[in-house]
């Protein structure tokens, strides 16, 4: 199995504090995997070093092949190319029908032809259920809607990595299964890898996968009879 995250020894700071420390982190192609933790014990903060957010200094960190203690700011919109991001906050522009949304993406990501960048929307609004959606604004979605058309924006480049911080913190528990039904399918389906921090520890039974939780500094792999003894 290809490696997508290889964190060895790692720290991670934020205004010179120290978040988490000696980070081990391996995740291979395709892996569904749990960071879940108290606010502010450093699961946001482990999610943006992957995505170069926040600069890691120490110790060994490799996401999609690229070293992460070395890339150059300018090469950070490379790398994250080949990632989706999803977060709470479904950050659409309100004034853009969905198809605006999804196609503004796609031009900023170097696609030029309207009629590739059609197909592609379609693609993307079909795997998320919202075919019929194209041409709704946001605010005239409901909220597990919306998330849905922020998934779909963030797989229109196909990406090898999903990182979801909370995206479920703001829906109800039917909605917030029905966006970890497509995140599960995505990773089965198109080996996927999705990295989902999470407060909604009912998830965890009901779609077991890897947790790993953040606590006192510490990034540590626990198991689902740890968590539900």
């Amino acid at each position: 199995m290809e490696s997508i995250i290889e964190f060895e020894e790692v720290i991670i700071s934020q205004h010179a504090k120290i978040v988490l420390t000696d980070v081990q982190l391996h995740i291979g192609t395709g892996e569904f995997c749990y960071v879940i933790g108290k606010s502010g014990s450093g699961k946001s903060s482990l999610l943006k070093s992957i995505y170069g957010e926040l600069e890691i200094t120490r110790g060994r960190a490799i996401a999609l092949g690229v070293d992460l203690t070395q890339i150059n700011r300018k090469h950070l919109p490379q790398l994250r190319q080949q990632m989706g991001m999803v977060f709470q906050s479904f950050m659409l522009f309100n004034n853009k029908t969905v198809r605006g949304n999804l196609a503004i993406v796609l031009r900023a990501t170097g696609w030029e032809e309207d009629a590739l960048i059609e197909t592609r929307i379609d693609e993307v609004l079909a795997q998320v259920g919202l075919e019929n959606h194209k041409e709704k604004y946001p605010l005239e979605l409901s909220g597990g809607e919306q998330q849905r058309i922020a998934l779909a924006r963030a797989i229109l480049n196909k990406p090898k990595l999903i990182i979801a911080d909370e995206p479920t913190g703001n829906l109800d528990p039917k909605t917030s299964d029905e966006v970890l039904y497509l995140l599960r399918d995505l990773a089965m389906k198109d080996n996927v890898t999705v990295l989902f921090a999470t407060h909604d520890y009912r998830l965890l039974e009901k779609f077991p996968a890897r947790i790993f939780r953040c606590e006192k500094k510490r990034l540590t792999e626990i198991s689902l009879s740890e968590f539900y003894p």
